[in-house]
């Protein structure tokens, strides 16, 4: 069985002012993802599906997707803002992209066993991976009902920037580990989370790093066209896809495990993130977590 790495990478990065999937952020210039794809692979899977742009197809194919040449498979899908179901007209002023979920759904046809979601910016660290593959390659061999997918679980205080606000999938996780409801936080600063504060530091939070089987797929094409009826003549309203699992979770069509992670989340929402995540990947190179440079041992 070979699982798909699908990766999130059709964002320019607009708070952070370029294509932040290219900027060098290892000791030897390795990109965040460079780290991501090192991790899925060793964790076992076999194949990267990135989800881009047509507009900044040639750059990424050149500067990111010709790194992991030889390594794993690697294919691309396309999203775009007029990638919709028959007969449904994009309104005519749309120039943004649909979110997340819209993003997966663009992929749908290219996807053809169990996978994992993951955005191209965010490192997520080996463990991880590790356990969505344990999670997946179970998954596959047993099948439930209702279909149970999986979500790792970052603590809150883990993920937050020193450079301005963050949005962040509150997460509520039930005692027997199954996620109960995730609630999209806006705004939320490092100065509100902590002992006594706005927020628990402990909380869980999806920071998008999804197991799913293929039985995901047609739910969320329904969620997708549901949408669409709602808010198909929309300019800016988006599809995202932790929207599309907790509709799932509310109409009880699916069960979604947390695998709670202790590894460091780095990301890099802000420009002034850049030299926290240097500094932390360099740490971890170091301590020997990862080879330097990464790509020759990978």
């Amino acid at each position: 069985m070979t699982l798909t790495l699908v990766v999130l990478a059709a964002g320019m990065g607009s708070r952070y002012g370029g294509l932040k999937q290219v900027d060098p952020m290892g000791p030897s210039g390795e990109t965040v993802l460079d780290y991501s794809v090192h991790d899925a692979i060793r964790a076992g899977f076999g194949r990267v599906l990135f989800i881009i742009r047509r507009d900044f197809e040639a750059d990424f194919r050149a500067l990111i997707g010709a790194r992991f040449t030889g390594r794993v498979q690697v294919d691309y899908v396309f999203q775009s803002p007029d990638a919709m179901p028959a007969g449904q007209v994009l309104p005519a002023a749309r120039t943004k992209p649909w979110g997340t979920g819209h993003a997966v759904w663009c992929a749908r046809e290219a996807i053809d066993g169990a996978f994992a979601v993951v955005n191209a910016d965010d490192f997520y660290g080996a463990g991880s991976f590790r356990r969505l593959a344990e999670f997946l390659r179970a998954a596959s061999a047993v099948k439930t009902q209702p279909p149970e997918f999986a979500m790792a679980g970052f603590a809150l205080a883990n993920t937050l920037s020193e450079h301005g606000a963050v949005s962040r999938g509150v997460c509520a996780v039930g005692e027997d580990g199954v996620l109960q409801s995730i609630e999209e936080h806006t705004g939320i600063l490092a100065s509100e989370v902590g002992s006594g504060a706005k927020y628990a530091p402990d909380v869980t939070v999806s920071m998008n790093c999804w197991g799913f089987t293929p039985a995901f797929l047609p739910m969320l094409d329904a969620r997708w066209r549901a949408f669409l009826a709602l808010n198909g003549a929309s300019e800016r309203a988006e599809f995202y896809l932790p929207f599309a699992v907790n509709d799932l979770l509310a109409s009880g069509e699916a069960r979604v495990r947390v695998l709670p992670t202790s590894d460091l989340w780095f990301g890099v929402t802000y420009r002034e993130d850049k030299p926290r995540v240097q500094s932390a990947i360099a740490a971890l190179v170091a301590s020997g977590a990862y080879p330097s440079p990464l790509k020759e041992t990978s």
